[in-house]
C-alpha cells in the first residue's frame, strides 16, 4: 500500500496551516531527509523532509493551499515495487481535510470598489455541494473524472461507503449518457458596486495575519487588562551605551532595546510576583526571565525569545537580538525560538511614538511598551531642567498580577534604566 504523506503538527497548538510550496513533483524519487514541502504557520515558513524513500505516486493536495488540517493526507509515496496501479486505494480516501468549508481565495489585490467574484464551482469541487441540502462526498479520482467528462456529479448515485461516488459509479454514468454541465450556468456571484461606501482596494490577509487578529481579538475580550506608565530619565543609559560601543573595537554595538531586554529581565527576577501566567490549574510564577520581543515583519510581527536573559551579557543579548531578528524577518524562525517567553516587549520608539498601551500576548501576563526618549522639561532639585525622558507603560493581566505588584516592577525597572550600572549588581 502506498505511504501516506500526513500534513506535519509545528508546534504543540499548531491545528492547521497553508502548503506553500511543494519541493516534489509526482513521479520524483525521494530519501530520507530531503526537503519536500514548505508549511507556513502564523509565524514562518518551516521546511518539511521525507521520512521514508520512495517515489511520488499521488499530491492530493496543490501549493498554496490554506487551512490544510494537522494530519491530513497530503500526498502517497509509492515504495520500492510499487507502481501507479496501487494508486487505485485513492478511491477509498477521504478528501484532504482542511479547517473551513470557504474555497482558496486569491491574493491579487481586487478592483477599486468591487466585490470578487468567486471562480465557477468545477466537478473537482463536488464536496462542497449539495443534493436535497445534504453533502455529497466523492472519492478523488471520481471527482477528477467526472470533471474531466463535464458531468454533474450531484446526478451520479453512488455506490460507495455511506453512499459515496467511486470510479465505477463515474464510468457507469459515462456509460448511461448523463448530460454534461452547459458553459452557460449562471454565476454564483457578480462584482457590485457597494452604493454609499468609498473605493478601496481589498487585500486578502495571509495567514498569519488572520491569526494574529483571531489572537488579539480574544486577548482583548478575554484577558482583563490594566495599564500602568512611568516617564523614565535615560541620559545616564545613553551615556552607558555609548561609552561601551566605544570599548566595543566593532566587536557588537548595543541598542537602547538591548539594555531594555536586559534590564526587564532583571526587575523580574527582583519582582518575581510579575513573571508569571494566568491558568485555569493555578498561577504559574516562572523561575526563568526568558523575554519575547515584539519584531515586525512584512504581513505581521514575530516574537522571538531571548532565554534566561537576567543571566546574559548585553553583548550576549545584542548578538542573539539580531540574529533572531534576521530569521523572523526570513521566515526562517524555528518554533522553540518564538514560543515559551514568560514578558514580552514592545519597542516603537524609533518611529518616533511618544506612549502607547500594547495587547497582551497570552498566555503570558505583562507586555511592556516602550516609546520614544525625547528631551523634556523636568524639575530637578527645585528648578526646571531639560532630560531625556521616556516613557514606558506596562500592560498587565489583573487575574495574575495586582496593581500594587505592577508598580513595584515598574519601579524597579525605572531605577535599572535610570541607573543601567546596577544592573551589575
Amino acid at each position: 500500500m502506498p505511504v501516506k504523506i500526513l500534513m506535519p503538527a509545528l508546534s504543540p497548538t499548531m491545528t492547521d496551516g497553508t502548503l506553500a510550496k511543494w519541493h516534489i513533483s509526482e513521479g520524483d524519487t525521494v530519501s530520507s531527509g530531503d526537503v519536500i514541502a514548505e508549511i507556513e504557520t502564523d509565524k514562518a515558513t518551516m521546511e518539511v523532509e521525507a521520512v521514508e524513500e520512495g517515489r511520488i505516486g499521488k499530491i492530493l493536495v496543490e501549493g498554496g493551499t490554506e487551512n490544510v488540517a494537522v494530519n491530513a493526507v497530503i500526498a502517497l509515496l509509492l515504495e520500492d515495487g510499487e507502481n501507479e496501479d496501487d494508486l487505485s486505494a485513492l478511491d477509498e480516501e477521504p478528501s484532504p481535510a482542511v479547517t473551513t468549508s470557504e474555497p482558496a481565495t486569491s491574493s491579487v489585490p481586487l478592483e477599486l470598489g468591487t466585490v470578487a467574484s468567486p471562480p465557477a464551482i468545477s466537478a473537482s469541487e463536488a464536496p462542497a455541494s449539495t443534493k436535497n441540502g445534504e453533502r455529497i462526498f466523492a472519492s478523488p479520482l471520481a471527482r477528477r473524472m467526472a470533471e474531466q467528462a463535464k458531468l454533474d456529479i450531484s446526478a451520479i448515485a453512488g455506490s460507495g461507503p455511506n453512499g459515496r461516488i467511486v470510479k465505477s459509479d463515474v464510468e457507469a454514468a459515462l456509460s448511461s449518457g448523463l448530460p454534461a454541465i452547459t458553459s452557460s450556468s449562471e454565476p454564483l456571484m457578480t462584482s457590485v458596486m457597494a452604493p454609499y461606501e468609498a473605493e478601496y482596494e481589498l487585500v486578502i490577509p495571509s495567514n498569519m495575519r488572520k491569526i494574529i487578529a483571531e489572537r488579539l481579538t480574544e486577548s482583548k475580550q478575554t484577558v482583563p487588562h490594566f495599564y500602568l506608565t512611568v516617564e523614565c530619565e535615560i541620559d545616564n543609559l545613553l551615556s552607558f551605551r555609548k561609552e561601551l560601543n566605544a570599548k566595543a573595537d566593532n566587536g557588537y554595538k548595543l541598542s537602547v532595546n538591548d539594555i531594555i531586554i536586559k534590564a526587564a529581565a532583571v526587575a523580574l527576577k527582583k519582582i518575581p510576583e510579575a513573571n508569571s501566567s494566568w491558568s485555569e490549574e493555578g498561577l504559574k510564577l516562572f523561575k526563568s526571565a526568558d523575554i519575547s520581543v515584539a519584531v515586525a515583519i512584512e504581513g505581521g510581527l514575530v516574537t522571538p525569545v531571548i532565554r534566561h536573559a537576567d543571566a546574559k551579557g548585553l553583548e550576549e543579548i545584542s548578538n542573539e537580538m539580531r540574529e533572531l531578528a534576521s530569521k523572523a524577518r526570513d521566515g526562517k524562525l524555528q518554533p522553540e525560538e518564538y514560543q515559551g517567553g514568560t514578558f514580552s516587549i514592545s519597542n516603537l520608539g524609533m518611529f518616533g511614538v511618544k506612549q502607547f498601551d500594547a495587547v497582551i500576548n497570552p498566555p503570558q501576563a505583562c507586555i511592556l511598551a516602550v516609546g520614544a526618549g525625547e528631551q523634556r522639561p523636568v524639575v530637578k532639585d527645585g528648578a526646571l531642567a531639560v532630560a531625556r525622558v521616556m516613557s514606558c507603560t506596562l500592560s498587565v493581566d489583573h487575574r495574575a498580577v495586582d496593581g500594587a505588584v505592577g508598580a513595584d516592577y515598574l519601579a524597579c525597572l525605572k531605577g535599572l534604566l535610570e541607573n543601567p550600572v546596577t544592573m551589575l549588581l
